[in-house]
C-alpha cells in the first residue's frame, strides 16, 4: 500500500527551508485541535476512575458510555437509538479507516465516494481497500455542496459525507440530506456522513443524517450510517470518545468485526468521555468563544461567517506562495487547500488557490493572527 504524505507533513517541506520572521509570535493556524483546557469536571471523571485500568475493556464499550451518547443524540437530534444502533468506539478516526475496509471486503470491484476536498482518513481507507474512489468536488459554483449523477452513483458501495464539513465549513440542510438518503436507497448504497462537527454551530443547529432518515420514512437506518465525536465539541481530542449510529444490520457484523481490533477504549476515559457527552453547558461556553473568533475573521477579513465548525476556507491567489509568505514575513501558519484535495478525472483539484484557516485559539490570539493574513493579503 502506498499512501499520500498527511497534509501537515506537506506543510512542513513547503516552509522548511523557511526562517519566519521574529518580530511577531508564532501562530499556529492549521490543525483543528481546539487550544482549550479540557473542562475541569471531564478531567476530574479520568483522575477519579484511574482504578478500572485493571480491568479490560468491552469491544461493545460500557453500559454508562452507551447510554450517554444515545441521550446525547435523543436531546440533541430527537432521534431515539436502542443498543444496537449505535457502537462507542475509540474516535472516529479508526472507524472511518477500517470500516471501509470491514464493508468492502468482499465486494467485486469495490467503489467508494467522497467529498473532495477531504479529510485524509477517507483516502487511506480506500487505498486500504483497493477501491475505485470517486470524488464529489465541493466548489464555489456547486456552494460546496456534494453532486454526483445518478449513473456514477449506482456503482458506489460507499458513499462519505462530512458535514457540517472540514475544510469548506459547509453544510446540508435537513432536506439536502433527505435527498442524499432517498439515493443509498434507491441504489442500495451505504451512507456515511461524518458529523464530528454538528456541535460547533454559530446559530442554528445543523441536522443529522439520522434525522434525514427519518424525515423519509426510513426509521430502521437502512444503509444509513452517522459517525460523531467529542474531539471537536468538549476540547477533548485525547479522550478518543467517538461513536458509529445507524443501521443495526451493518452494525451487528460491524461489532464481530471489531473485537479482532482491539480499538476498545480504556476505561478511565470511557468514564470521562461519559461525563462530557452527558454535559452541554461546556459545549455552549465553546461554541461561543468560536462564534467570536468568526465575527473577528468577519470584521477583519470581510468573510462570511459560516453556519458550523471553525475553519474559514479562504479563497488567495496562489496558495503555496501565499502561505510560505504569509509565514516567512508574519510567522503565521496555514494549510494551504490543495493538500487537502485530489485532482479529479479532469484535472481540476477544487482545494487550488485556498487556503484552511483553523480558527482554534482564544479570541485575543485570533485577532492578532487575523490582522497579519489581512496584511499579507495586501
Amino acid at each position: 500500500m502506498k499512501f499520500e504524505l498527511y497534509p501537515f507533513e506537506k506543510l512542513n517541506n513547503l516552509l522548511q527551508d523557511i526562517t519566519p520572521n521574529k518580530e511577531y509570535e508564532p501562530s499556529v493556524l492549521t490543525i483543528g485541535e481546539p487550544q482549550f483546557e479540557t473542562p475541569a469536571f471531564i478531567q476530574k471523571a479520568l483522575c477519579q476512575n484511574t482504578d478500572l485500568l485493571k480491568k479490560y475493556p468491552k469491544t461493545a464499550g460500557e453500559e454508562s458510555l452507551r447510554k450517554a451518547q444515545i441521550d446525547f443524540v435523543a436531546k440533541r437530534f430527537g432521534v431515539e437509538l436502542n443498543n444496537e444502533q449505535i457502537i462507542p468506539t475509540f474516535g472516529t478516526r479508526e472507524i472511518l479507516f477500517n470500516f471501509p475496509q470491514f464493508f468492502l471486503f468482499n465486494k467485486k470491484e469495490p467503489t467508494i465516494a467522497f467529498s473532495n476536498p477531504f479529510y485524509q482518513i477517507y483516502e487511506g481507507a480506500a487505498i486500504a481497500s483497493r477501491a475505485k474512489t470517486i470524488y464529489l468536488n465541493l466548489t464555489q459554483q456547486n456552494g460546496f455542496k456534494p453532486e454526483l449523477d445518478e449513473e456514477k452513483l449506482s456503482a458506489c458501495h460507499l458513499v462519505i459525507l462530512n458535514f457540517p464539513n472540514n475544510p469548506t465549513a459547509s453544510t446540508l440542510t435537513l432536506e439536502e440530506l433527505s435527498e442524499w438518503v432517498k439515493l443509498a436507497l434507491k441504489y442500495n448504497f451505504v451512507l456515511l456522513n461524518d458529523e464530528c462537527y454538528s456541535e460547533i454551530y454559530t446559530g442554528n443547529t445543523i441536522p443529522s443524517l439520522l434525522e434525514a432518515s427519518l424525515l423519509v420514512g426510513n426509521r430502521e437506518f437502512k444503509n444509513i450510517l452517522v459517525v460523531n465525536s467529542i474531539s471537536k465539541r468538549s476540547s477533548a481530542p485525547g479522550l478518543r470518545s467517538g461513536f458509529i449510529a445507524g443501521d443495526v444490520e451493518i452494525l451487528k457484523e460491524y461489532l464481530n468485526y471489531r473485537t479482532y481490533l482491539g480499538c476498545a477504549s480504556p476505561l478511565p476515559l470511557q468514564s470521562a468521555a461519559a461525563a462530557a457527552w452527558s454535559d452541554e453547558k461546556h459545549v455552549e461556553e465553546a461554541r461561543a468563544i468560536y462564534k467570536q473568533n468568526f465575527e473577528a475573521a468577519h470584521e477583519i477579513l470581510g468573510v462570511e461567517i459560516p453556519d458550523a465548525t471553525f475553519y474559514i476556507w479562504l479563497r488567495v491567489s496562489n496558495a503555496l506562495e501565499f502561505t510560505k509568505k504569509l509565514y516567512l514575513q508574519y510567522n503565521v501558519k496555514v494549510l494551504p487547500g490543495e493538500y487537502l484535495a485530489r485532482d479529479d478525472e479532469n484535472g481540476l483539484n477544487p482545494g487550488k488557490d485556498f487556503i484552511r484557516i483553523a480558527l482554534v485559539e482564544d479570541p485575543q490570539k485570533t485577532k492578532n493572527a487575523l490582522k497579519r493574513i489581512k496584511e499579507c493579503l495586501s
